[in-house]
């Protein structure tokens, strides 16, 4: 069943975030999927706010895709904010289908993320499963999302209308520090459609980030991996920086110590899943 979004997209903040409380006191107690990005992060401390911390369970599925420094930073606002967590690991990479990188594969990886994240909340008592998706997930290319609704998984923050924006607004007044982090989908996300997941490629991949973000560049990052060629995506107040000689150098240096052999600095700058564009997945 699709979502359908019940809040006016011109609602107020209060307005918006009083339905959400609302949604979640209904439930009376909730797990969430919780990789500490914008969404999940602002779910889960809502929710730790409207249920209290006993009513509230934040589940982590770790695996090779999931960067050390996001797990390190969804345990530090879970920490900050007093929200409970559970750690899982999950392991997509050993399903074939997965690692053969089909347009599906997020299909693949929600599938096995909700397989033992939903047992393990009712295990802890929780019926309630629900995930960070936003409004405006609801128009891109989500093969993961029907993993979602096969596992009844809630999305009460696309339910409710709040876009990405107004999640980083709400998240910004309750001192969440994720309010403005870039997004951040896993590091398979990466690769081009078949091109296999290996954990050799997405250490590479995880690597290469690191060390640009060690250098300074702030803001939207990817590192998109192309066999020996390492293809850079900076957001637009980076980009004309790093395009200066210099800092290139500085920038492909990095590059090749993780192990490309040639550095190209896509000129286009960010563009969110710019890989289904590059493989006709999304216009």
């Amino acid at each position: 069943m699709e979502i359908e979004t019940r809040s006016a997209p011109d609602s107020a903040p209060a307005d918006r975030e009083a339905d959400l409380a609302a949604w979640l006191v209904a439930r009376r107690s909730i797990a969430i999927g919780f990789s500490g990005g914008v969404d999940s992060a602002y779910l889960a401390v809502a929710a730790r706010r409207a249920l209290g911390r006993e009513g509230v369970l934040a589940i982590i599925g770790r695996s090779a895709s999931y960067p050390e420094a996001q797990w390190a930073a969804a345990r530090d606002v879970a920490r900050s904010f007093d929200v409970r967590v559970l750690e899982l690991d999950t392991s997509e990479l050993d399903d074939p289908r997965y690692s053969a990188n089909p347009s599906n594969r997020c299909y693949y990886c929600k599938t096995e993320l909700w397989s033992r994240l939903v047992p393990a909340a009712r295990a802890h008592g929780f019926t309630t499963v629900a995930d960070g998706t936003n409004a405006d997930d609801l128009a891109d290319w989500r093969p993961g999302a029907q993993a979602a609704r096969e596992h009844g998984i809630a999305s009460p923050l696309a339910e409710l209308g709040f876009t990405k924006q107004h999640i980083r607004d709400a998240s910004r007044r309750l001192g969440l520090p994720t309010w403005q982090q870039p997004s951040s989908p896993c590091l398979s996300s990466r690769l081009p459609y078949g091109t296999a997941v290996t954990p050799a490629r997405l250490k590479q991949v995880e690597r290469a980030e690191s060390a640009l973000r060690a250098l300074g560049i702030a803001g939207d990052l990817r590192v998109r991996y192309h066999d020996e060629l390492a293809r850079v995506e900076l957001g637009a107040d980076e980009l004309p920086r790093w395009l200066e000689p210099t800092r290139f150098e500085s920038l492909r240096g990095a590059l090749l110590a993780t192990g490309f052999a040639r550095v190209a600095l896509d000129l286009r700058g960010f563009r969110s899943g710019s890989l289904n564009v590059l493989h006709g997945v999304v216009g």
